[in-house]
């Protein structure tokens, strides 16, 4: 099995979180960076673990203070060998953490660099969806959308042969339109993660998340999509080699 979206680096221990996600069955996790920092953290993490590899991106949260450098230094790190993607990079309009222009500008460069690299892009979209889909419009590459929380844009998603990624809130009592979602995705574009350590899935809802629990995530989902769990894992396994190049 596979965690297509944890951030390692925020864990306690992210060697002991590895261990554990390996003894759950889930051998391969992809750990993603938010910025230049945090990116050259996750690279250490996958290089340091043979499962690991890196996603690599400025956050939305972060683009009112990524420079012109922190791309150009950004573009080096995803030349590393286990950087599979460009993310997770978007729109926020939820939080505004950052200047709705900064944030349009460093989703635009970061685009870019997935077209030249040649690599899929993971987006973070909350309270935008209309500007993210603007925004992707003449993307070309392989579009993840990671911890899917906007039902609405399953269509658009659908018709564009997108990667539809949920995480431990689809699992919530109330996530009820998740759920549905979940079983209108195709077999070949559904994918699962953690978004460790954040949004634990609800068995194990109240504490730190880390990348054993998408066990759950994937139980629940194959629960409602009326499947075998070991089968749902091994096709987002499938999936997941397909979209990432692992």
């Amino acid at each position: 099995m596979i965690d297509t979206h944890a951030h390692l680096a925020a864990l306690d221990d992210p060697d002991e979180a590895v261990e554990r996600a390996a003894e759950a069955g889930v051998g391969r996790i992809l750990t993603v960076g938010t910025d230049v920092e945090d990116c050259r953290r996750a690279l250490a993490l996958a290089d340091e673990h043979d499962g690991v590899y890196a996603i690599l991106g400025i956050h939305p949260h972060s683009a009112g203070t990524a420079t012109d450098a922190d791309l150009a230094e950004l573009r080096g790190l995803l030349e590393h060998r286990k950087a599979v993607a460009v993310g997770e990079t978007g729109l926020d309009w939820y939080r505004d953490y950052a200047p709705r222009d900064d944030q349009r500008r460093v989703f635009a460069a970061q685009l870019e660099l997935a077209s030249e690299l040649g690599k899929p892009a993971v987006i973070h979209t909350r309270a935008a969806d209309d500007d993210t889909l603007a925004s992707l419009a003449g993307f070309a590459g392989a579009v993840v959308l990671h911890c899917f929380s906007s039902p609405h844009l399953l269509p658009a998603a659908l018709e564009r042969g997108w990667y539809v990624s949920f995480a431990g809130n689809a699992t919530f009592p109330k996530a009820v339109d998740l759920r549905l979602a979940a079983t209108q995705v195709p077999a070949e574009r559904i994918l699962a993660e953690t978004d460790s350590p954040y949004l634990a899935p609800q068995p194990v809802r109240g504490r730190p998340n880390e990348p054993a629990n998408v066990v759950h995530t994937v139980a629940e989902l194959a629960r409602v999509r009326r499947e075998e769990a070991d089968e749902l894992g091994r096709q987002i396994e499938r999936n997941a080699a397909h979209c990432f190049g692992l």
